[in-house]
């Protein structure tokens, strides 16, 4: 078989690929179908290479499976990954049933050919290394024009870029090949050797260093920067995304120049529409009504400056036959321009990648990238929606809800809604301390957005399916109106819903789940559209605390930290949306995606205001483990702690505390340690009183172990003790979501071992104490642990929640955290605290002074009687307290 001028340079990597492409081409001319099948296992066998060259390669693997678990990696980034899978799709189509395309199987030789040099490049080290312009396959029997047009224009390209010698010694050297490629054994021995040799890469691969690995994985991701496809193929791409979209495009045969025009019914993107200034690449169409135009590049070209070539079809639209214009915004005819070199969006190559979208009827509306386009209903809806409007109604709108909102919840809806009058503002920040009514701050948004129809629909997004329950219930039981709830007027969408209907207007859903919608669907599985939702909340949206959980309760997993912040952040930027961000524990990656807080309503505040309970300094549990003191890592500085102020700002702190935790956890679970660990416990809280305990372990054994020695120490100090008083509520628990609505309604259970699952959202406001037998090294797991107890609870009584640290890592992560007692020593009385008042000058130690008053009279207020307490509260705040009290101070403490 003569050896190909396309493929053969891959011999080099394993005769086997290159002769899959040199049999692929050989089928082209008189089997199409059995060419895009050859085409699919060369992309098969090309990613096993890859795989097995670091060490990942996994035998009988699915082929979607091994491509998406290598983008995962970094190595298969954007395009290529889109080849690849093209070559796969059209291979299983051609499996199951005969394509006799030639266009199509063109195509795919195309993107085996791309695919082989970028992996060249990769393995060589040689980025610019080129075999030559690709040569055309002989024709097949049967052409169509526009078949017979490429070809031709292939040849051209061909010619002119070899001299007669030139294709001379082409022509000697491709017979040569042919004479070694001749001697090849049949098919199946190919198969074995080409496995043979997979196994022996893998082998080879396994002992690569860390280093070595990600090198590769750079040289990957550059040598994909330099796939080039031409216009012709760049085409092709764009057709088959904005058929996804759910436009019916062909560029070489839905052609103006072919006749096709507008019709109604119809969703169509017609080609090289004319314009008094041009012809647009496609000129898009809702029935007879054009509703954008798109300028198409050459992957190589600036897509962001390409808009103003849109723009200006814009302006020279001239009615060719019966379509109808929606109306004129200035000097635009059309209301909105897309530009693409069909290149996906990279934040690194923000003005060369993407697509590009303006809505031409505001002078003040930022072009902006998408990474999908816009589907046919989806324009339709950002037509038809009056922001101005929209804004006028909450401008005017009053918050006489049967909510019942603080006034801090109100000073947060307003300035989320402030911020949107900006239009180009695509991403908000709110920051509001566990305990203080997100979820109702957030509903009661919702509705307002939704009412005065800013929004059309909103996606609200939660981490944990337990979380996604309580937020459901939430809304369906939130009266807004009229006595009417949420749900009574507005649809909603729950967990498991996976479709919204067109009336949908909230969505609640995992994050999980949308990453499986967006990153793994099936191949018959439609991906949403970029405008299924045009505002998105995100609730916890910190999730900064990945390695310290063993994710037993998702619905999917995900391999470290950074891997679950690019898939979050691949599911936000997939829509088209306003994003809202909800967290009470900000940290550097919450801030690069949403911004910086648009308002800030923390613990200490919370708690100054009496809205959240302070907390004691832990209990330490002393033991020689827990004596072991804390590493930190060798050059790491903490430069957030003011000790002036006692205050810490921390929006901007990494999540991460550099702390030594996995030894640690592992030397945690032992009999000995734990047993007097549990005799402690059951020494300092009693099981008998209204207070829930709630403690969290190393693992889901772990746990198991502290159950036992729990019930056995407190059927000692108490003589008995209930089954049901103290539980394990893990993923792994029998039926976790009904343990915990048990934990939060009923007596029993008492004390609650969890590992994770209890860490963030649950509301449970009879937790009084913490206690702490694992150490984490995330800032913001800690404070979410710590937010478990710091609602109110008025039904018992609760005045302050207690810490028990097993691990000392209150200690550890003190310099960092936000949430320190208001009130350092509880022991002080307001004698002592007004005594002090009187005789300091220092501005910050006068409001420290008063912080700790403040506090210490929410803590007394069932002590007080309302004028004192009243007196005290109005002159604190106001700083207009009298030096000598007029009350005596006695009787406050």
């Amino acid at each position: 078989m003569t050896a190909s001028p396309n493929f053969a340079f891959l011999a080099v990597h394993d005769p086997q690929l290159a002769r899959l492409g040199e049999l692929a081409e050989r089928y082209f001319t008189d089997d199409p179908n059995t060419c895009l099948i050859k085409l699919r296992q060369f992309g098969e066998l090309l990613a096993q290479i890859i795989a097995a060259n670091l060490g990942l390669y996994i035998d009988d693997e699915r082929q979607i499976d091994l491509l998406r678990r290598l983008r995962d990696r970094g190595i298969l980034q954007g395009k290529v990954f889109e080849l690849f899978d093209k070559l796969r799709l059209a291979g299983n189509d051609a499996t199951h049933a005969l394509i006799n395309d030639q266009r199509t199987a063109l195509s795919h030789l195309k993107y085996a050919y791309h695919l082989g040099i970028w992996f060249h490049r990769v393995r060589t080290k040689n980025k610019d290394f080129h075999p030559g312009v690709f040569v055309p396959p002989p024709d097949p029997k049967v052409e169509t024009q526009a078949l017979k047009t490429e070809l031709a224009k292939l040849r051209e390209e061909l010619a002119a870029t070899r001299t007669a010698a030139e294709m001379a010694q082409i022509t000697a050297e491709q017979a040569a090949q042919g004479r070694q490629l001749a001697g090849k054994a049949e098919e199946a021995q190919a198969q074995k050797a080409a496995l043979e040799r997979l196994l022996e890469r893998q082998v080879k691969a396994v002992n690569q260093s860390a280093q070595t690995i990600q090198a590769t994985i750079q040289q990957a991701q550059q040598a994909a920067e330099k796939i080039d496809l031409d216009e012709r193929e760049t085409r092709r791409l764009i057709d088959s995304q904005l058929r996804n979209a759910g436009w019916e495009v062909d560029s070489e045969q839905l052609t103006y120049h072919n006749g096709t025009r507008p019709q109604k019914g119809k969703n169509l993107a017609i080609s090289e529409w004319p314009t008094i200034d041009g012809r647009a690449d496609y000129a898009l169409f809702i029935g007879l009504q054009i509703v954008a135009v798109v300028e198409a590049k050459r992957q190589s070209q600036d897509v962001y400056s390409a808009v103003d070539q849109a723009k200006r079809y814009s302006r020279s639209y001239k009615i060719q036959s019966d379509e109808v214009l929606a109306g004129n915004w200035g000097e635009y005819k059309v209301p909105f321009v897309f530009a693409t070199n069909g290149r996906d969006f990279l934040q690194q190559l923000r003005t060369k990648s993407g697509i590009w979208f303006c809505d031409l009827r505001r002078p003040d509306n930022l072009r902006r990238p998408l990474n999908t386009w816009l589907s046919p209903a989806g324009l339709i809806d950002i037509f038809n929606l009056d922001i101005d409007a929209a804004n006028q109604k909450l401008a005017t709108s009053g918050f006489n809800y049967n909510l019942k909102l603080r006034d801090y919840q109100i000073q947060a809806i307003q300035a989320v809604e402030s911020r949107l009058l900006s239009a180009d503002v695509r991403e908000i920040l709110i920051a509001m301390a566990t305990g203080t009514g997100k979820t109702k701050t957030c509903i009661a948004l919702v509705y307002r957005l939704l009412k005065t129809k800013r929004f059309r629909r909103v996606l609200f997004l939660v981490d944990r399916t337990a979380l996604g329950e309580q937020t459901t219930n939430a809304f369906k039981e939130s009266r807004m109106e009229n006595l009417q709830t949420f749900a009574d007027i507005f649809d909603i969408k729950e967990l498991g819903d996976s479709t919204p209907d067109r009336d949908t207007k909230v969505q609640i859903a995992t994050v999980q789940a949308f990453v499986k919608r967006i990153l793994y669907p099936g191949d018959n599985t439609s991906i949403p559209t970029a405008d299924q939702y045009d505002c998105i909340i995100v609730d916890e949206c910190h999730r900064g605390y990945l390695l310290d959980r063993e994710l037993s309760d998702s619905e999917l997993t995900f391999r470290d930290y950074n891997d679950y912040i690019s898939k979050y952040r691949r599911v936000l930027d997939h829509f088209d949306a306003v994003k809202i961000g909800l967290t009470a524990t900000p940290a550097l990656h919450t801030t690069e995606i949403f911004g910086q807080p648009v308002y800030t309503y923390g613990y200490r505040e919370a708690v100054i205001d009496g809205w959240l309970i302070d907390h004691e300094p832990p209990h330490s549990i002393i033991t020689a483990l827990a004596e072991d003191g804390i590493v930190w890592n060798a050059g790491e500085e903490i430069e957030y702690f003011d000790p002036k102020t006692g205050t810490v700002d921390l929006t901007n702190a990494p999540d991460e505390v550099k702390i030594e935790i996995e030894q640690f956890n592992r030397q945690v679970i032992t009999e000995d340690f734990n047993r007097v660990v549990c005799e402690y416990l059951a020494e300092n809280i009693d099981p008998y009183l209204d207070a829930k305990t709630l403690i969290f372990c190393v693992k889901d054994d772990h746990a198991d172990m502290v159950v036992d020695k729990l019930k056995q120490a407190f059927a000692e100090k108490y003589d008995s003790i209930d089954d049901d008083a103290i539980i394990k509520i893990t993923g792994k628990s029998d039926k976790p979501l009904e343990l915990i609505r048990k934990f939060r309604n009923e007596v029993n259970p008492k004390i609650a071992v969890t590992v994770d699952l209890l860490t963030t959202g649950i509301d449970v406001p009879k937790i009084s104490n913490l206690v702490f037998i694992r150490r984490v090294n995330s800032r913001i797991l800690y404070e979410q642990m710590l937010g478990r107890a710091t609602r109110r609870c008025d039904e018992i009584e609760k005045e302050v929640f207690q810490i028990f640290d097993a691990v000392n890592l209150y200690a550890a992560i003190a310099p960092v955290s936000t949430m320190k007692p208001v009130v350092v020593s509880p022991n002080i009385t307001f004698k002592q605290l007004f005594n002090e008042l009187e005789t300091v000058t220092d501005e910050t130690a006068t409001k420290t002074i008063v912080e700790q008053l403040l506090a210490k009279l929410n803590k007394q207020k069932p002590n007080l009687n309302n004028s004192t307490k009243q007196y005290y509260q109005k002159h604190l705040k106001e700083n207009s307290y009298p030096r000598t009290p007029t009350t005596n101070p006695q009787q406050c403490y």
